[in-house]
Order: structure tokens, then sequence, then C-alpha cells
């Protein structure tokens, strides 16, 4: 399908796979997607695996990325991790803001801004997560809410920093349940953060930012989502711990 924007890709390993699963994954990856030219793939292992990741995909299309990181660079953070310490392993991309991320370790707007000026201090490339829960979707708040968080996670950035940052819509509802957002669904909320993005920024960094869907996307709802017009591409979880499944969700894709 033809897109105004290049879709991204990414699977979001989470707190999976030991550095032998991590091999056998990528290796897997590497043979099913060698021809794929259309679409940015990213993987994203835990930080465990990501010196042997990194050396497996250095020759092919595949970009490495992290799930987190911390908003500085060194010091007395005990169980942290740098942007520079990620660059050592030619880490691209990182995950900040996950869903996950704000419920379980409480991240704010605030830090994950802090991160996300951290990343391009070191040239790491953003993917900023932002989504509502179900309570929040059931009680009318998804702009409300969406709003907060895209102003608060993205304050301070510069027009050239935005164009270097990726967006991930996750409905929190819809990640790891099974539960997927309709395409139509996607499509509203995506159309809502691009209007965010022109008055924050500019219509021309709007149009040109791209807006990932996550949340249980799987091979057989890839498609479909992907189709629609502000839908850039997904940031996968679960599907994305097997070859085969995260394969087949890029080639429905394209």
């Amino acid at each position: 399908m033809l897109k105004e924007r290049k879709l991204i890709i990414a699977g979001n390993w989470k707190m999976n796979k030991t550095v032998a699963e991590a091999l056998d994954l990528v290796h897997g990856l590497k043979l099913e997607l060698a021809n794929v030219k259309e679409v940015d793939l990213v993987v994203c292992p835990p930080f465990t695996a990501l010196s042997e990741v990194s050396k497996v995909i250095l020759d092919c299309n595949i970009r490495l990325g992290a799930q987190n990181m911390h908003e500085k660079n060194g010091g007395a953070y005990t169980g942290e991790i740098s942007a520079m310490m990620l660059k050592e392993f030619s880490v691209r991309y990182v995950i900040l803001g996950h869903s996950e991320r704000r419920q379980y370790q409480k991240e704010s707007d605030a830090l994950i801004s802090a991160k996300a000026h951290g990343a391009h201090a070191s040239s790491l490339k953003p993917i900023v997560c932002v989504g509502e829960t179900l309570a929040e979707r059931e009680a009318g708040q998804t702009e409300k809410v969406l709003e907060t968080q895209v102003r608060g996670s993205l304050a301070g950035l510069s027009k050239e920093q935005m164009g270097e940052t990726i967006l991930a819509y996750e409905p929190v509802w819809a990640i790891g349940t099974g539960k997927t957002a309709t395409a139509g669904q996607a499509q509203e909320a995506h159309v809502f953060i691009r209007r965010l993005l022109a008055d924050l920024f500019d219509e021309t960094v709007a149009r040109r930012a791209r807006i990932q869907y996550g949340g249980s996307v799987k091979p057989a709802n890839a498609r479909e989502l992907m189709s629609q017009a502000d839908v850039d591409g997904a940031l996968v979880g679960g599907a994305s711990l097997e070859a085969r499944s995260f394969a087949d969700i890029v080639k429905n894709s394209i």
C-alpha cells in the first residue's frame, strides 16, 4: 500500500528472552525479513541481549532499539542505563513512556520529556508512547488524556528533534489483553494526535511525524490497521516474540 510516510514496525520484547533465545529469534527475523525495504524494522530486546543481538543485525535491514533509558548520561543512579551506554551497542531507537512504565514505575510526562531530550542529545530516536486506560476511554476522556501526555512528554522539543521522534499510540486497555482498537478508533486517535502536533509545532512537522499503533497487533489485524491514512506502523508486543508472527505482521502491512 502507498503511504505518505514510511511505515516503522518495532518489536518490544519486554522482559522476555535469554541471550540464547534472543539470538534464535533475531536469526529467524533476518531470514524472514531479508528482502523487506518498504518498512523500517526495529527490534527492542531486553538490555542483557543488546550486545549479542547488535552483532547479528549489523549487516542487515533490522535496526536495534532499547526499551528504556535514564535521562542523564552518568552518575549515581544504581540500576539505570544511559544513552551513551546504549550507543555502544549501535542502538538507534529507544522506547520511552511505555504504559507499563507509566503504571508500574510511575513515570511522569515530565520525566519522559527529560528522557526524550536525553535521547536526542545522544542522537537516539525516541519512540514516545501515549494512551488512555479503559476507564478513561469509557469516561470520554481519551482526547484529554492524549493531549496531556503528548504536550507533557514532548515539552521543549524543537521541530528538528520532533522530526526524529516517533510517537506510539497505545491504548492501555488493548495492551496484552487481546483487545484491539478498531481500525476506526486507531485512526481517530492518530488524527487527534497529529492535530496536536500541528498546534505544538507546525503543519509540516505534523504531516511528517510517524505515529505507530500498539495494542494486541497481530498478523490478522495488521493489514486493516496499517491501511489507515494516519497509522504509520506498529509497536508490537507479544506477537514480536516469535519470528513468523512478527514477519507476518510486517508482510501484511506492506
